[in-house]
């Protein structure tokens, strides 16, 4: 659940934390592995998704 306090952050911050393209990105919001929000017409990663993503990718490899 997003909260006030959570940082949001843009599909290109998301790029770059990940080292990935754009379409990588909205593949990921797309198929619902990585939560984001749309206000207006921006799209908005909350950095908790993010981190939840990466802690459930690293799970998932070890």
């Amino acid at each position: 659940m997003v909260t006030v306090t959570d940082e949001l952050l843009t599909v290109p911050e998301v790029m770059a934390r990940l080292k990935v393209g754009r379409t990588a990105v909205y593949d990921l919001i797309r198929t619902r592995r990585l939560p984001s929000l749309t206000i207006g017409r921006s799209r908005r990663i909350p950095a908790d998704a993010l981190r939840a993503f990466l802690a459930s990718r690293l799970e998932e490899a070890a």
